[in-house]
């Protein structure tokens, strides 16, 4: 089967760490045409546990992002088993040896492959989910003469001191397993993958979505159901050592973390000169909207629009909740079409 997407590499890679990613390479994929102004490239960067692919539920045709008036492109992060990452990168730097990526990185990365590989020097729009979203903001902080827009959803500028507690819970759950060996694993470490799926679980939905059954929208007929299903997708889709390196990418989320705002948050902030519109999900337990509103204030020109939700982080997932697509759709024509 031919390939559904591209690679590009633009060689080696000079990291924020010090180390040097040798022969990177980056996946990705476009929709629609590169117009002739060059005005009408939307970039969408992927999730945690996502791909390329995953990004489709956000554009289509009729709706706010659609090809036949866009060129949409979604990079694939580093780290996610399509792009260089531990599982597909040649020794010595296989596996746990893969050196560690920021988005920081990732994002000059994705930069140049727009200029050098797609001909596109400006973006109409930045927009994605959860670390999608962390990829928005690092955008609009990093390369803000490039961008007219970002729309972040369900994501944050720094990651918060909870939501690195919450990810050194799944963490611990994935290395506890006897097999994991510190990354060199014969065989995927199957039970600490299980465990994984389902500490995760407890906080992709809210506490009102479990109270009130909401998972039977989805299907399943229990909580056990919903628990299963989480440790299925882990075992059979993700690297361990791949979510692992995803997962301190993540932990080190911060526009602030470099060379051009020497870890002055507010700086940072405030560099985000673009039309924003930053979109938390009200249930949250990891991006929550308090955070949101810090980041807004803190930018000059920004809004916050806050979708009213049981679905906690996980209502931007696929399509499982229609109604949030139009609030996204309304929100990316605010910004795009006026």
């Amino acid at each position: 089967m031919a390939a559904s997407f591209e690679t590009w590499s633009p060689g080696d890679v000079a990291l924020q760490s010090g180390e040097v990613l040798r022969d990177a390479r980056l996946a990705y994929r476009t929709w629609g045409t590169l117009n002739r102004a060059g005005d009408n490239a939307v970039l969408i960067p992927t999730y945690y546990t996502g791909t390329h692919r995953s990004n489709e539920a956000y554009f289509g045709p009729g709706r706010a992002l659609d090809p036949a008036r866009h060129f949409i492109v979604s990079i694939d992060l580093f780290g996610n088993g399509l792009s260089s990452s531990p599982d597909n990168h040649p020794a010595p730097q296989d596996g746990p040896r893969f050196p560690r990526t920021t988005l920081f990185d990732n994002v000059a990365c994705q930069r140049r492959l727009l200029n050098e590989a797609l001909g596109i020097s400006r973006l109409r729009l930045v927009t994605g989910w959860s670390m999608g979203g962390c990829q928005s903001f690092q955008w609009g902080a990093q390369y803000p003469d490039m961008v007219d827009a970002i729309l972040p959803f369900c994501g944050s500028a720094r990651t918060s001191p909870h939501n690195i507690v919450f990810l050194e819970g799944v963490k611990a759950a994935l290395t506890a397993d006897a097999t994991w060996s510190g990354g060199d694993y014969a065989e995927q470490p199957v039970t600490g993958l299980k465990a994984f799926g389902r500490v995760y679980a407890g906080w992709a939905y809210s506490q009102t979505w479990y109270r009130e059954a909401r998972y039977r929208d989805l299907g399943f007929n229990s909580i056990e159901d919903v628990l299963v299903d989480w440790e299925a997708d882990h075992v059979d889709n993700w690297d361990a050592n791949n979510l692992l390196h995803k997962l301190w990418t993540w932990q080190k989320g911060d526009i602030s973390a470099n060379h051009l705002h020497d870890g002055d948050f507010a700086r940072a902030l405030g560099a985000i000169t673009p039309r924003a519109i930053v979109m938390p999900s009200s249930s949250d337990l990891y991006f929550p909207p308090e955070d949101s509103e810090i980041e807004v204030k803190g930018m000059p020109n920004a809004e916050l629009r806050v979708y009213q939700t049981d679905w906690g982080h996980c209502v931007a997932s696929g399509h499982a909740v229609p109604a949030f697509h139009d609030f996204l759709d309304e929100a990316i024509r605010d910004l795009i079409d006026n």
